[in-house]
């Protein structure tokens, strides 16, 4: 009975070491996939997409001329809800030099059908296959990107929010980086209702 105490003790005393070892790799890989490099305060990524008359978007040309909000989105419910304020947004904003470019994961033609009943006046392109989200280092939709001019990430707002107090906190974002008043985008949605 003693010898087989003493012969579990041995093996766990050696297994312990060997798990070690065996999650020092799996921490390494975690950390690397970790690393972001699309964080606020860093430039943004080189970035070009396609619209749907093929004509290419350039995201450093785009900020070349002035603030930019890149929306990855879909056509869900919630960011459907949502699309109104940021919109809204884009309206209050476009003519004092924020340009607004929000990407669809969604098919070519439900897009289009889309953007023509919303009457959607910001850029836009298609990317059903997710390339965009990998640049932009996000798995969740929809994920909006502030970029300044010259292409500093000011602001970064993750999920979804159809109450519109996602889109006020970028609409403040947006104020500040154009030195303007910031527009109350849920008070101006609920006029038009």
């Amino acid at each position: 009975m003693k010898s087989l105490f003493h012969n579990a003790l041995a093996l766990t005393i050696l297994a312990i070491p060997a798990g070690l070892q065996a999650a020092g790799p799996q921490e390494e890989t975690k950390g690397e996939e970790q690393k972001k490099t699309v964080i606020i305060g860093a430039q943004a990524p080189e970035f070009k997409i396609e619209d749907s008359q093929g004509q290419t978007i350039d995201l450093a040309k785009l900020t070349d001329q002035g603030p930019v909000l890149v929306r990855l989105t879909c056509g869900c419910a919630g960011c459907d809800k949502e699309l109104t304020y940021f919109q809204t947004l884009h309206e209050e904003y476009a003519g004092q030099g924020l340009t607004s470019l929000a990407i669809f994961r969604e098919p070519d033609k439900k897009v289009e059908s889309y953007v023509k009943q919303k009457n959607l006046k910001m850029l836009y392109a298609v990317d059903t296959k997710g390339a965009s989200w990998n640049i932009f280092q996000t798995k969740v939709m929809p994920t909006n990107f502030l970029i300044e001019k010259g292409g500093k990430i000011r602001s970064i707002a993750a999920g979804c929010d159809p109450s519109g107090l996602l889109a006020n906190k970028v609409s403040e974002k947006v104020a500040e980086l154009l030195k303007t008043d910031q527009v109350d985008v849920q008070q101006k949605v609920a006029e038009k209702k």
